[in-house]
């Protein structure tokens, strides 16, 4: 190649294109937009995570106060009723109940991203939910006898 210079476009390379290659920057972004805007809609019909707001005693056991629907798994450990609720939160409180069947102690307690109710009676307990939607909340009623 001697001669390197552009004689009227007979030389071996192309020219260069004289605008920027931005068609995959702009790809990139649309496609980072359109993620960011989708996770923000999904947020928004995301239902909001469970909480307790009140925890009550009333005359057969417990009343509890959700701000939605809960899912709770009940077990026996060691000696003591546990309700697990997944993926909740709520005040840690503890109170005592008078019942015909004795003094039930009972604790609102973390286990990690969980809440645990645990209630603890000289004789073993059974326990059982009763759920109803007021006033935009959700109240349980756990209604304790002995086994």
């Amino acid at each position: 190649m001697q001669h390197s210079e552009h004689w009227d476009e007979r030389h071996s390379t192309p020219p260069e294109d004289p605008r920027p290659r931005l068609r995959w920057r702009f790809m990139a972004s649309v496609m980072l937009i359109a993620f960011l805007v989708g996770m923000m809609i999904g947020r928004v019909f995301d239902p909001p995570r469970l909480r307790i707001e009140e925890v009550e005693a009333w005359e057969q056991g417990l009343q509890l106060w959700f701000n939605r629907e809960p899912q709770a798994q009940a077990e026996h450990v060691d000696g003591a009723l546990v309700y697990r609720y997944e993926d909740a939160y709520g005040r840690v409180r503890d109170g005592q109940l008078k019942l015909p069947l004795g003094l039930v102690n009972w604790r609102l307690e973390r286990d990690g991203r969980d809440l645990l109710l645990v209630l603890v009676s000289p004789r073993p307990l059974q326990g059982e939910w009763r759920g109803a939607q007021e006033d935009g909340r959700w109240r349980a009623r756990l209604a304790l006898r002995p086994e």
